[in-house]
């Protein structure tokens, strides 16, 4: 049930019959945690960075996108924690919701 809970804001921002997105089935999160960098073309390019927290993938929004200098600082924007599914997600957003899903 505490999936359930840290996923609430995830699966109120989104019509899964629309997006494709994944609803967050409770996937075993497996022996070691995982990260995904994921490019996100919404109305503006931008990179999503996730990290695996217990049984959900805290997300955050790189606006400028990483950099191949260690001294860079980049702005990180959190968003709603994803289901750990999302690391595998490739798809079209229609642009309706683009807005809400990142």
């Amino acid at each position: 049930m505490a999936e359930r809970d840290r996923l609430r804001d995830y699966r109120g921002k989104r019509d899964f019959d629309r997006t494709g997105e994944p609803e967050g089935s409770g996937a075993p999160s497996g022996d070691e945690p995982r990260f995904v960098v994921q490019i996100h073309d919404a109305s503006t390019m931008h990179f999503d960075f996730r990290l695996q927290v217990d049984d959900v993938l805290k997300s955050w929004s790189i606006p400028k996108g990483p950099s191949a200098d260690p001294k860079d600082k980049r702005l990180a924007v959190p968003t709603e924690d994803h289901p750990l599914e999302y690391e595998e997600f490739e798809g079209v957003i229609p642009a309706a919701s683009t807005a809400a899903a990142r």
